[in-house]
């Protein structure tokens, strides 16, 4: 029933034009390289939204000395961010998130529920060979990237398949940047890292960000909400994008 309305709300929604409009401001604490930290307080987010859609949304954010990044996600539910030599990860789900479960994951083998994991893979770091990883399966105008970590040694070839995944349906916006659905019960893009394959499919993006004056970055959103926010998903993708390309 839910669902039933909140998809009746954002089909009148669709005939309104977006407006200025504003969702709580949830800070986000965690834990890394320097240790814990509290979550940071700040003002509700201003986004360009319908309030048929923002009403169900909270900005979940981190901000501090790594710096600040954030991600749309339902209201209500908890978020945790982990900072390493890698990069960094901002985890939101229903669940508890803490240093424990997400870092040294006691009893935990991932998520199989609902959740929202929104990372940065620093290619200028140890965080090249996650980048390395999702280039090689969709990234082929940036293959050399790849094969040029391949060639460091530090792993066999074989940990850098070259290709998507076969069940995977794939979105190309452009060569550096890619939508994709990992159905439900497979593995794919949305299974890289702790979302496991369970009953509800993955919705997300991978966006690459290379230059000639910049270490190579991977910005990589996966995401999956229980059928009643599912139409939600498209607001969570659209802005994180926006976001990531600033």
């Amino acid at each position: 029933m839910r669902s039933a309305l909140l998809t009746t709300a954002l089909a009148a929604a669709s005939f309104l034009a977006h407006a200025q409009t504003s969702v709580p401001y949830i800070g986000c604490p965690g834990d890394g390289q320097t240790g814990p930290y509290a979550a940071a307080k700040g003002s509700q987010k201003r986004v360009t939204l319908p309030p048929a859609i923002a009403d169900h949304l909270a900005w979940y954010e981190y901000s501090g000395d790594a710096g600040h990044f954030g991600a749309l996600g339902p209201r209500g539910w908890n978020c945790f961010v982990t900072i390493g030599s890698n990069g960094w990860t901002l985890y939101i789900a229903p669940e508890p998130l803490d240093s424990a479960k997400l870092l040294e994951h006691r009893n935990w083998k991932g998520f199989t529920g609902p959740a929202i994991q929104l990372s940065g893979s620093d290619g200028g770091t140890s965080g090249r060979f996650e980048v390395a990883k999702v280039v090689a399966r969709v990234f082929p105008a940036h293959r050399d990237y790849a094969r040029s970590i391949i060639a460091e040694g530090f792993g066999p070839a074989s940990d850098y398949p070259f290709g998507p995944f076969h069940s995977d349906h794939l979105t190309y916006r452009s060569n550096e940047l890619v939508e994709f659905t990992s159905p439900a019960r497979h593995r794919g893009l949305g299974t890289m890292a702790w979302l496991l394959p369970s009953d509800q499919p993955i919705t997300g993006f991978a966006l690459l960000s290379i230059g000639p004056n910049v270490d190579t970055e991977l910005l990589h959103l996966s995401f999956r909400l229980p059928p009643s926010l599912s139409p939600l998903g498209a607001t969570l993708i659209r802005q994180a994008e926006a976001d990531g390309s600033n």
